[in-house]
């Protein structure tokens, strides 16, 4: 079992930053892809970003390219989500998701965090 816990959201102005984290405790080897997604009021929930376990490889969905950055750190087990030039289109509850290997490309994880809340006003 994986545990996560996602931190850092809360209310900016837009064209402003946040850094999420998320901070995963348990069976951590089971966390080789790692990824972030986000749910507005009354939508599906989307994915936004991904990497891989080393880091190397990272996905981003088009909306958000250029503007967030998702990066990890294995030695305490922490994910990142770096969001820049932030528009009030991107409010929506953030999740962090941990997967095989196989979910860098499927983007069926398998163990979730419980959301943090970014709310961007114009």
């Amino acid at each position: 079992q994986v545990q996560l816990v996602e931190s850092g959201g809360g209310l900016v102005q837009a064209e402003g930053s946040l850094r999420l984290s998320c901070a995963a405790s348990g069976r951590t080897f089971n966390t080789n892809t790692m990824g972030w997604f986000r749910q507005a009021p009354g939508k599906e929930r989307e994915f936004v970003a991904a990497i891989s376990w080393s880091g190397s490889s990272t996905y981003y969905t088009d909306s958000v390219k250029g503007r967030f950055t998702i990066s990890r750190n294995n030695a305490n087990n922490t994910v990142y989500l770096q969001m820049n030039s932030l528009k009030p289109e991107d409010t929506a509850v953030y999740y962090c998701a941990a997967g095989k290997l196989s979910a860098y490309v499927n983007k069926k994880y398998d163990y979730w965090g419980q959301g943090t809340q970014v709310t961007v006003s114009s």
